[in-house]
C-alpha cells in the first residue's frame, strides 16, 4: 500500500437516467429507468484511489438519510476511512445525470450536506497527498491546501466545477488538474507548481516549467463517460502517494480512466488493483 491519501470533496447520490437526446428549452423527452449509484467527485475520487493500492481518508458531508447510508457504505466497502465524515440535517447532496446513447452526460448537481463541510473536518495527520474538488464550500478547500503545504503534503486540486481561487493557493497546487474546455476558459494556468489537462480520447498534457509532455490514451468503446474524471484524479493520487513521478502517474490514470468509461457508472466500476 502507498502513502495515505486525504480527499476532500463532494458525496452524492447519483440519479442516472439514459435518454436518447437532451431536451431543449421546454421540452419533455423520456428517459429509461433510473439508477441510484454512489457518487460525488469526492467520494468517487477517494474510491479510485483506494481500490488503486492507497490508503485513502475521506473528509466530506452527508445527510442522515437512505442516500447518506448508500454512499459511506460505497467509500467503506472500497477500504475508505470514513470515520470523521459529517453528517448534518440536511439531505445527502444529489447529481441528475443524463447519458445519451454515444456515452455523453449532463448532470445537474445539487449539493444539500456538500454545503456542510467546515475546516476541521479536514485532518492531514499521516498524509502524503491532499486531493481536493470542488463542489464543496471553496473557503473550506482553501483552507485545506494551505494546511497541507505547511504540512508538506503534495496537493492535487481538480477545479471542477471551476472555481476562483486566490493566486497563493494556486501557487501551491502540484498538480492543478483540468479538463480541456475548463483549460480554454482559464487560459494561463501555470500559477500553480504544474498543470495536468485531461483531453478525453487524446490523453492529457502535463505542463511543468519545463514545458508539456503529452500522454496518450489507448482506444476504448465509450459507453459512459460519468465519473472519468474523478477515476483519473484518484488514479492520479495514488500514483503520487505511491512515490511516482508526476508524468508516470498521469500515464497510469489515463489508462484507469479509459477504462472507466467501457462500462455504465461512475464508482462502481473503478477496477480494483490485484495482486
Amino acid at each position: 500500500m502507498g502513502g495515505l491519501v486525504v480527499v476532500v470533496g463532494s458525496a452524492n447520490a447519483d440519479l442516472v437516467v439514459p435518454v436518447g437526446r437532451r431536451p431543449g428549452p421546454g421540452e419533455t423527452v423520456l428517459g429509461g429507468d433510473t439508477r441510484v449509484l454512489p457518487g460525488g467527485k469526492g467520494a468517487n475520487t477517494a474510491v479510485a484511489a483506494a481500490r488503486l493500492g492507497a490508503g485513502v481518508r475521506f473528509a466530506g458531508a452527508v445527510g442522515s438519510d437512505q442516500f447518506g447510508d448508500l454512499v459511506l457504505a460505497s467509500l467503506a466497502e472500497a477500504g475508505v476511512d470514513v470515520a470523521g465524515v459529517r453528517r448534518p440535517e440536511q439531505p445527502t447532496g444529489l447529481a441528475y445525470i443524463a447519458v445519451t446513447p454515444d456515452g455523453e452526460n449532463s448532470i445537474i448537481v445539487s449539493p444539500g450536506a456538500n454545503s456542510r463541510l467546515r475546516p476541521e473536518d479536514v485532518r492531514l495527520d499521516g498524509a502524503s497527498v491532499l486531493v481536493a474538488s470542488l463542489e464543496v464550500p471553496v473557503p473550506v478547500v482553501e483552507h485545506a491546501v494551505l494546511a497541507a503545504e505547511q504540512a508538506g503534503v503534495r496537493v492535487v486540486l481538480n477545479l471542477s466545477p471551476v472555481a476562483v481561487l486566490s493566486p497563493r493557493v494556486l501557487a501551491v497546487l502540484d498538480p492543478l488538474v483540468v479538463n480541456e474546455h475548463e483549460a480554454a476558459a482559464l487560459g494561463n494556468l501555470l500559477g500553480a507548481r504544474s498543470v495536468v489537462v485531461t483531453r478525453g480520447a487524446l490523453g492529457a498534457d502535463v505542463v511543468t516549467a519545463s514545458g508539456t509532455i503529452t500522454v496518450p490514451a489507448p482506444k476504448v468503446e465509450v459507453v459512459d463517460t460519468t465519473g472519468a474524471g474523478d477515476a483519473f484524479v484518484g488514479a492520479l493520487a495514488a500514483g503520487l502517494a505511491n512515490g511516482a513521478q508526476l508524468v508516470d502517474a498521469v500515464r497510469a490514470a489515463v489508462e484507469v480512466a479509459s477504462l472507466s468509461v467501457t462500462l455504465p457508472g461512475a464508482q462502481p466500476l473503478i477496477p480494483h488493483k490485484h495482486g
